[in-house]
């Protein structure tokens, strides 16, 4: 902290309770009221300084019975008494520190009492102008400064102190985001996806390491800024923006200050040891948020004044989609609840959670219900909302997924072609996501069937590569709501597709009582259509590989080694691509290994039709069922012709 000694004069000011004296071979002639606090001194030190003393001085009218020393109320200087006495001693030139903590006060109580220039060379104003000069030059002690401004406006907002100080703030703020951002940017920008948030890595590997340095370079000043009360928190950032930061640098700060400000954002530990960065995607997740200043006391406001912070928050973030995580829009979304904000509020938060909905994990998406009407342990109408947002959002060929139909749609009006989706899509992230959302919410009794299905149906079945999740909800659905009737049940089944469930999944559901018995059926068709393709591409392959052998000795009895591609005609051997998967026909081999392989894979899909057959039994269907069920499959002809043909060969 930078300071400045002013006066020579050793200290000759005593206090005596509420009094302070001056001691000197002098009698006290006048008597200044400050509060509570009265200052006996001397007029002449007070004249030479100050041109309101001198004049309240002369103005002063003694009682009509002519007692008394002259006494002056000075009830409204800035800074109250802890300022005139510093103004006191300056005028008695007695040793006094100027730091940044009294800097503000002491230059709003001098231009109060008129302490210019003009009454003596090097005054007061002119001493304090100098050294705020020098005090708007360190970060610190600008923040210490703007800090102590609030107890002396409008004082300091009419000096523009208030105004030199955010300005001073926000260029530095600026200037070193910027330095930091061309230094470490290129790094960030390129992590893997070990990333938490904003480009601040886990720390585990070297690239993680240094993207945890980067993000410090970058943040150093959030916790700085967090002490400010909440007005010039506001006009700091609002300075920021006009100086055009970064978007994520600014939203990191507003989450940094918010963990302070909000207690209720914190469900797993106290307001007074709170870590934000352990909460909100690791945003300088080493430091350490001891509230201090006005924003300690916060957690004993009332829910109206939080309710005022947490809107005002929420006005401040930026609206550029992915700046500010999504854990933390859900715990905003969360308190909001709680504190019972606006509607308008509460939507503005569901959109912005909506627009990068794919970045939420599921346990920040299990928002309690906190009606006034509670029929269910969690918020269903809140996520649908947020879903219902997520898809409006969508644009298909701008999501990274194009459904079926619009890809068909656009081929036929001959656009072209969009780009390579990337590995997961958000709308297959989502997907993934309210799958499981669906299954913690399932086993709540209260949860209708109308509302389950309502939420399960909005995501498109195009979203889903894989059914098994979707499946996984609506059984623990089924089983906590077992008195469903069979109708019912089959309506749930419908959000479901048989031809999307994986192996282990037909398994469960072939054995699952609570499924109505035609979805097991049906399950048990679409795996027997699989069984059948599958059969069938192996004779494709079987007999491609046989007529490819035959053709390469009847064409090129040369050619020994001939390569001949898979469930392709016969080619010369020239002619094979090196990128296609190759068989190598031998005279000796006569295509031997393949059609071993055929007979092991026949043979395994006969223990599975067998499986398949006992299953069918246990669950009460009679033997023909099976039979006709084979027979419109063609699966049992194909078998029993392909056994002699094998045999024979």
């Amino acid at each position: 902290m930078v300071t400045m000694k002013l006066g020579s004069k050793p200290d000759i000011f005593v206090l005596e309770g509420l009094t302070w004296r001056c001691m000197t071979e002098l009698e006290s002639d006048v008597v200044v009221e400050v509060g509570d606090m009265s200052f006996y001194l001397h007029k002449f030190p007070l004249l030479s300084r100050s041109g309101v003393l001198q004049r309240l001085i002369s103005e002063y009218q003694p009682p009509s019975d002519g007692g008394g020393m002259c006494t002056l109320q000075l009830d409204d200087i800035p800074g109250g008494a802890k300022a005139f006495e510093l103004a006191a001693r300056f005028c008695y030139d007695v040793k006094i520190e100027l730091n940044a903590l009294n800097v503000v006060c002491l230059r709003c109580a001098a231009e109060y009492l008129g302490m210019t220039d003009d009454y003596a060379e090097g005054n007061l104003i002119a001493q304090a102008e100098s050294f705020l000069a020098d005090v708007l030059a360190n970060w610190k002690d600008s923040v210490r400064a703007l800090e102590t401004c609030e107890g002396v406006l409008p004082a300091a907002e009419d000096l523009q102190i208030v105004p030199r100080c955010i300005t001073a703030l926000a260029s530095k703020a600026c200037a070193s985001d910027a330095a930091a951002w061309s230094t470490h940017g290129a790094k960030g920008a390129s992590l893997d996806r070990d990333a938490l948030w904003n480009g601040i890595g886990s720390g585990d590997t070297p690239r993680g390491a240094a993207a945890a340095a980067a993000a410090s370079a970058m943040d150093w000043w959030y916790e700085d800024v967090s002490l400010l009360s909440l007005p010039m928190f506001k006009r700091l950032i609002q300075a920021m923006e006009a100086k055009s930061m970064r978007a994520e640098s600014i939203a990191g700060a507003i989450m940094f200050y918010a963990g302070r400000l909000l207690p209720g954002l914190n469900r797993s530990a106290s307001f007074s040891n709170a870590s934000f960065g352990g909460d909100y995607g690791g945003i300088a997740g080493s430091r350490s948020a001891t509230p201090r200043s006005a924003t300690a006391s916060l957690s004993g406001t009332s829910d109206g004044d939080q309710r005022y912070f947490l809107e005002e928050i929420i006005a401040l973030l930026p609206t550029k989609k992915g700046v500010t995580s999504t854990k933390f829009l859900l715990g905003l979304l969360r308190t909001a609840m709680l504190l019972h904000a606006s509607p308008l509020c509460r939507e503005n938060l569901e959109r912005r959670i909506g627009a990068q909905l794919e970045d939420a994990s599921l346990e920040d998406l299990l928002v309690p219900n906190l009606g006034y009407t509670v029929d269910t342990l969690y918020d269903i109408d809140c996520v649908q909302r947020i879903l219902d947002y997520f898809m409006s959002s969508m644009d298909g060929l701008g999501t990274g997924y194009t459904s079926p139909a619009l890809a068909e749609d656009g081929s036929q009006l001959g656009l072209p072609h969009a780009a390579t989706p990337p590995a997961v899509a958000p709308i297959a992230m989502v997907a993934k996501l309210m799958d499981g959302y669906l299954a913690e919410v399932a086993p709540d009794t209260n949860l209708k069937l109308a509302k389950f299905q309502a939420l399960a149906a909005v995501v498109p079945d195009y979203a889903r590569t894989v059914d098994d999740g979707i499946y996984r909800a609506m059984d623990i659905y089924l089983k906590s709501h077992h008195w469903l009737s069979e109708s019912e049940r089959e309506q749930l089944c419908r959000l479901m597709n048989c031809q999307k469930l994986s192996l282990e999944a037909c398994t469960h559901a072939a054995q699952n009582e609570r499924l109505p018995l035609r979805v097991v059926v049906q399950v048990l068709f679409f795996e027997q259509l699989r069984l059948r393709t599958s059969i069938a591409g192996w004779f494709f392959v079987s007999d491609n590989a046989a007529t490819a052998t035959d053709g390469a000795h009847l064409h090129h009895p040369g050619n020994a080694g001939a390569i001949v591609p898979k469930g392709s005609a016969v080619v010369d051997s020239g002619a094979a691509g090196q990128d296609e998967e190759v068989v190598m026909v031998t005279p000796e081999g006569k295509g031997s290994e393949t059609m071993s392989n055929v007979k092991a894979r026949v043979s395994e899909l006969e223990k599975e039709c067998v499986s398949m057959k006992q299953e069918i039994r246990r669950l009460g269907k009679p033997r023909r069922s099976w039979s006709i069920l084979t027979r419109k499959c063609g699966f049992g002809a194909k078998v029993q012709q392909a056994q002699p043909a094998m045999s024979g060969k």
